[in-house]
């Protein structure tokens, strides 16, 4: 008996689906292999965040773009270059849009690192870090630039 509920456990979890997050993400105009990179990101992460500026101000991104530290962009260590994310501040409840475009922060304990720019709008140029809440809004295609 109880290896027939054994089986039968088994069969039905075989059957759901492997994309994690599916349900979240609206996949319109996404490639399958987009879809299928969902499950090795998380739609929602929280962890703190960093930000950076004039050590690498005019310098290239990951992606080939010219780091410009007054214009909203982030790091991030394993979203596809070009995500789309909304970031939280979770001590203020400011929010932004902006795109990952580099890769980082190189900081053990951090899961973002934001431009000069992103960190004043979300407020925290004077403690330097902070704890935010990131949600993937698109998922990008890692497009480099040169």
């Amino acid at each position: 008996m109880k290896f027939k509920i054994l089986l039968l456990a088994f069969v039905l979890i075989s059957c759901s689906s492997n994309v994690a997050h599916g349900d979240y993400i609206d996949s319109t105009g996404m490639t399958r292999k987009e879809i299928e990179a969902i499950r090795y990101h998380p739609q929602v992460q929280v962890g703190v965040a960093s930000y950076y500026g004039k050590a690498f101000h005019k310098k290239r991104t990951a992606n080939g773009e010219i780091f410009d530290m007054y214009k909203v962009s982030a790091a991030h260590k394993t979203y596809p270059l070009g995500t789309v994310v909304k970031v939280t501040n979770l001590k203020n409840g400011r929010s932004i849009r902006l795109k990952i475009n580099d890769r980082g922060p190189f900081v053990k304990g951090r899961v973002l690192d934001l431009s000069y720019e992103a960190a004043k709008r979300l407020g925290f140029l004077s403690s330097g870090t902070t704890k935010v809440r990131i949600e993937v809004l698109k998922l990008g295609n890692n497009q480099f630039y040169r």
